[in-house]
């Protein structure tokens, strides 16, 4: 009798740059903006980067049909959303739920960026120091400045920059409000999520359970991809445990992508309408490899030391940097558009279209004017 042979599983399919540029985009509302809310929204995307106050509020212009800045800072104000540390050790405006729970399972992340500072603990008593903290700002909200002054008196020796780096990693600080409404402005001041919320944070959420959130925002994803959004490693077993329920593919360069069975993935020729992001938005920094929305030859272009530029996308690739000027009073706003490249007559004009939108969502501004400007090499 002749041996048995069995059939080689099918290779997964291949997606095309521009396949992953479409599907990123359908998930991150950015192919066509979406009538959710913009508590479901920040929820969806699983927090928007927020280091400065500005940028959540332009990413939901980008996303969202008829946004009102005010709906957002609304949910500042009443609590629901708030900023603090979590992915990548970077400020996240997150749900009140996330704040709870995302912040516990990146806990450990935040933990091990204090080697980079032990020198300048030595001798801190690090459970002290979380009570000490936790006691000073629960009492009030304290800045910085202040936590550190605390901690200092009590260990004079340490570096006052590793006292407050540890503050931040080893509790759950909120920057609190009136800091991050829209239109208004405040120093940074810091108390605990469960104080500011009113509640105890919950227990961490499994990593299987973010994989699949992180999918339905971010994918189609590598393993590499993920743990470079949030800041985790070893996330190789809980993708593996969710093989079953998951779909694989493979980008042009042979690496395994993840993806949820039913989640979009429109054609690559999808049409994708220009958008403007402010800088830091989570869909330039959350995969490995970025070129599914940055060229590899613009990677290098939207940052100024380490300050980065607001940009622009064009076909749904990065395709320049762009400023907003508004002048004393508000009544005049002008945006200028720097493009990296040459662009059509009609893309020009969809971007002018789409700068004017912008301008009239989230300016009180009478007189507007986009305009091009030139990108220095």
């Amino acid at each position: 009798m002749a041996p048995q042979t069995t059939n080689p599983a099918p290779a997964p399919a291949v997606l095309s740059t521009r396949a992953l540029n479409r599907a990123t985009l359908a998930r991150q509302l950015l192919l066509r903006r979406t009538a959710m809310s913009a508590k479901d929204a920040v929820g969806h995307l699983v927090g928007l980067q927020a280091q400065n106050t500005k940028p959540p509020y332009y990413q939901l212009a980008a996303r969202l049909e008829g946004f009102d800045p005010e709906e957002l800072s609304e949910l500042m104000a009443s609590r629901e959303v708030a900023r603090l540390v979590t992915l990548r050790s970077t400020l996240h405006t997150h749900t009140a739920d996330d704040c709870l729970t995302l912040r516990p399972l990146v806990q450990g992340a935040r933990e091990r960026e204090l080697q980079m500072f032990r020198k300048g603990l030595t001798g801190v008593d690090l459970e002290r120091l979380v009570a000490m903290t936790r006691e000073f700002v629960e009492e009030r909200p304290r800045t910085l400045k202040e936590i550190r002054e605390l901690l200092l008196k009590e260990w004079p020796d340490a570096e006052p920059l590793a006292l407050g780096v540890a503050a931040r990693c080893l509790l759950p600080l909120v920057q609190v409000t009136p800091r991050g409404l829209w239109g208004r402005s405040g120093q940074v001041a810091l108390t605990t999520a469960e104080q500011w919320f009113g509640r105890e944070s919950q227990p961490a959420p499994t990593p299987d359970a973010t994989v699949l959130r992180y999918l339905a925002a971010f994918g189609p994803a590598s393993v590499k991809d993920m743990q470079t959004w949030c800041g985790l490693t070893r996330l190789r077993e809980a993708f593996e445990r969710l093989r079953p329920r998951l779909v694989t593919f493979q980008d042009v360069y042979g690496v395994e992508l993840f993806d949820l069975p039913d989640a979009p993935r429109p054609d690559e020729d999808t049409p994708a309408p220009p958008r403007f992001l402010p800088e830091y938005d989570n869909v330039l920094l959350s995969h490995a490899d970025r070129t599914r929305v940055v060229p590899a030859e613009y990677k290098v272009r939207t940052w100024k030391g380490n300050q980065s530029h607001s940009t622009f996308l064009v076909d749904g690739f990065l395709a320049g940097i762009w400023r907003l000027e508004e002048a004393k009073g508000g009544d005049a706003a002008t945006m200028t558009i720097e493009p990296f490249g040459t662009l059509g007559r009609a893309q020009r004009a969809a971007l002018v279209e789409e700068g004017e939108y912008v301008l009239a969502t989230m300016t009180s501004a009478a007189a507007r004017d986009v305009r091009f400007g030139v990108v220095s090499a």
